[in-house]
């Protein structure tokens, strides 16, 4: 299974990111970290692509404007 079709759930993508469960949820309702995918009629996840493209995206805005040699 590639990274780009990869489903994880809420632990994982807390533990990627570094975000607390209602954090996550907060950026989600404001449009700002990607949504969830239905997975089960109670369970959802995240695409795992989705979710680091989101890290990477934070790392890049947080070096704009910073020198790197």
């Amino acid at each position: 299974m590639s990274e780009q079709t990869k489903i994880i759930r809420l632990p994982t993508v807390s533990e990627m990111t570094g975000l607390p469960r209602a954090t996550i949820y907060d950026h989600i309702a404001k449009g700002t970290f990607p949504r969830q995918v239905k997975i089960g009629p109670r369970a959802a996840g995240w695409i795992a692509a989705d979710v680091e493209a989101w890290i990477q995206s934070r790392i890049a805005e947080s070096r704009v404007g910073v020198h790197v040699p």
